[in-house]
């Protein structure tokens, strides 16, 4: 397995995250997103594996307003606003290769062991 865990060190669901990867003595990248965002080819392999944009959009990010308007934008555009504002990503978001997951689920990671 070849575990990348994108998230922020203050996010409890990511802190969790690596906790259930660290006990199980699973070896994963830790990529703080406020020092080093996704990039386009990242961002658009992790929107494929949890099946669509609108799934990585956290609904209770602190930036209310950026939330508001990629929801409203149309499906040509929300790609490219995503990108400038990730910290409205529901985190963590966890990859395994082609797979991957928004938010905390651990039920999805046991499957991939």
């Amino acid at each position: 397995m070849n575990i990348q865990i994108f998230g922020t060190k203050k996010s409890f669901d990511t802190k969790k995250a690596q906790r259930y990867f660290k006990e199980r003595r699973i070896r994963f990248q830790f990529i703080d997103l406020k020092e080093k965002e996704m990039s386009k080819g990242e961002l658009q392999s992790v929107m494929r594996g949890v099946g669509g944009i609108d799934a990585l959009i956290d609904p209770d990010a602190k930036d209310q307003d950026t939330v508001a308007l990629i929801t409203y934008l149309a499906e040509s555009q929300k790609f490219d606003k995503l990108l400038e504002n990730q910290q409205v990503l529901r985190e963590p978001i966890v990859r395994n290769g082609a797979k991957a997951t928004a938010g905390y689920c651990p039920d999805v990671w046991k499957a991939w062991e």
